[in-house]
């Protein structure tokens, strides 16, 4: 028994895709302890799962390929949306060993600042515990830069800062933090404060974290272009350049286009202070939008990068790159069914273990053409959930995963799938041609073509093997796909519209 879904992933929960979510501010448990503001939305609640999260997201990292890397430039959205890409991020300064990390957020909750404000004393709180502060550095900022303040309003529920604490603790666990948040981008006071900044770390093991997520709110063409644009200027380093361009863009009108770079500010500091520190260019290192994520709406995106300003050389890639999706119409290799039987089983495991999902790159052309396709969990050979997607309008790889998600966890007719389970499941994966109308039901050929049934406004869904499983003829498959549509016994008959499909059908079992 199937059914049929679009992705809409209700699993995923709250995870913010920009800067439109805050969390309420949790209650307050010591004069210095800034505690967490965004636990359980932007990233996970539970310390078990949050450092599984940040283990896994630096598993995938690209490998690092910058040399005498001085800042970076990652993006601050919830984890299910953005978590991969500040781990590329990361992953290019592992081995630097910083004994102060300075994070400069941007201002999301305090419509009326325009300062600069440095968290001054004790520490930020996340699951994962305290991360305190530099107080000495904090201390000589505030007293060389005048436009510096301690207004601790503009850091009570700003996410952009506290998202990137758990990569901290977990990369540098031995590090303090310096947080600091931005009002407005100006220029000038941005300079200045890179300089003096600059100034202050000479001579210490520090890496600087610019927080900024990308274009808000284009179509998935429109902000691949627009990011493309504003990380080309990012990579000059030249705050003139980078700026000119941001005005550029916005000033073409782009449909939804609300901003180039919500952290146009700590990115202009980052820039400041990375250039009097001897970096001479920046590198993108890895990028998506919040269409390539399983929770995404191409409609509707926000861009994330990670960049590294940096004083010596990297290895060239263009991460705008992607490879060609192939046809549809090639018949999947064993190497092909076993990655998409790899990528379900561990789509499922991530979410059980760290409330996360991969984020699906890196597929071979064949399994990035659109294609449907459906997932089939089964317990000791009992059905334990099976979702689909019919239409073919999403790489095949991402429906995939997506439909794995929505099998274990939101296939009505069953509980959400518990970690305890996971070993007893067996994956079943049906990828799907179009599906083409019949004249009559006798057309059907049983065991060999899916149906779907549609009358009124009802429709219901068999894949091929269905019938063969449950011995069914002809009028028994119609008779049952009546009754999953909710409609009486014999609706076939009369008024309906049959279509039918085909399906490459594998499991696990095959590969053991």
């Amino acid at each position: 028994m199937s059914i049929e879904r679009r992705p809409a992933l209700r699993v995923l929960g709250l995870a913010a895709l920009g800067c439109c979510l805050v969390g309420s501010v949790c209650a307050q448990t010591g004069r210095d302890i800034r505690p967490p503001a965004v636990a359980g939305q932007f990233y996970p609640s539970d310390p078990k799962h949050l450092r599984q999260a940040v283990r896994y997201y630096l598993q995938d990292a690209v490998t690092a390929r910058v040399e005498d890397p001085v800042a970076l430039v990652v993006p601050h959205a919830g984890y299910i949306y953005a978590g991969q890409i500040m781990a590329d991020g990361y992953r290019q300064v592992q081995e630097l060993k910083p004994e102060v990390v300075v994070i400069l957020g941007t201002n999301h909750t305090e419509a009326d600042f325009r300062g600069i404000s440095v968290y001054p004393r004790g520490a930020y709180r996340t699951p994962l515990g305290d991360a305190a502060i530099d107080e000495g550095l904090a201390a000589a900022l505030l007293a060389a830069d005048r436009n510096c303040n301690t207004d601790r309003r503009v850091h009570e529920r700003e996410h952009s800062v506290e998202v990137q604490l758990p990569f901290v603790q977990v990369v540098f666990p031995a590090a303090r933090i310096l947080p600091v948040v931005f009002g407005e981008p100006d220029a000038a006071r941005c300079a200045a404060f890179g300089k003096t900044l600059a100034g202050l770390l000479k001579g210490r093991r520090a890496l600087i974290v610019a927080s900024s997520d990308l274009s808000h709110y284009p179509s998935y063409q429109d902000a691949k272009r627009v990011d493309r644009e504003t990380l080309a200027a990012l990579e000059t380093l030249d705050a003139a350049v980078f700026s000119a361009k941001i005005r550029s863009l916005m000033g073409l009108n782009i449909a939804n286009l609300y901003t180039c770079a919500c952290g146009e500010a700590p990115v202009l500091a980052a820039m400041a202070a990375a250039r009097a520190l001897g970096a001479g260019r920046g590198v993108v290192v890895s990028y998506a939008n919040s269409g390539d994520v399983l929770a995404g709406d191409r409609s509707r995106c926000v861009g994330y990068a990670a960049v590294v300003m940096a004083a010596g050389g990297a290895a060239g890639r263009d991460v705008f790159n992607d490879a060609a999706a192939g046809s549809a119409d090639a018949p999947l290799t064993e190497a092909d069914k076993k990655t998409l039987l790899v990528l379900a089983r561990r789509t499922i495991e991530r979410y059980l273990t760290s409330e996360t999902v991969p984020l699906v790159r890196g597929l071979s052309p064949r399994l990035s053409a659109p294609q449907g396709a459906f997932v089939t969990l089964k317990k000791h050979g009992e059905l334990r959930g099976c979702i689909g997607h019919m239409a073919a309008d999403t790489p095949l790889g991402r429906t995939v995963s997506a439909m794995a998600l929505e099998a274990a966890f939101n296939d009505t007719r069953f509980g959400p799938l518990r970690l305890s389970e996971l070993g007893d499941i067996e994956i079943e994966i049906s990828v799907l041609t179009p599906a083409q109308p019949i004249a009559k039901p006798s057309a059907i050929r049983l065991g060999h073509d899916g149906v779907i049934l549609q009358k009124g406004d009802r429709s219901a869904v068999f894949l091929p093997q269905v019938a063969t499983e449950q011995r069914w003829d002809h009028s028994q498959l119609l008779d049952n796909l009546c009754l999953k549509a909710g409609l009486p016994v014999g609706c076939w008959k009369q008024g309906a519209r049959l279509l039918v499909f085909q399906a490459s059908v594998f499991s696990e079992p095959e590969f053991k």
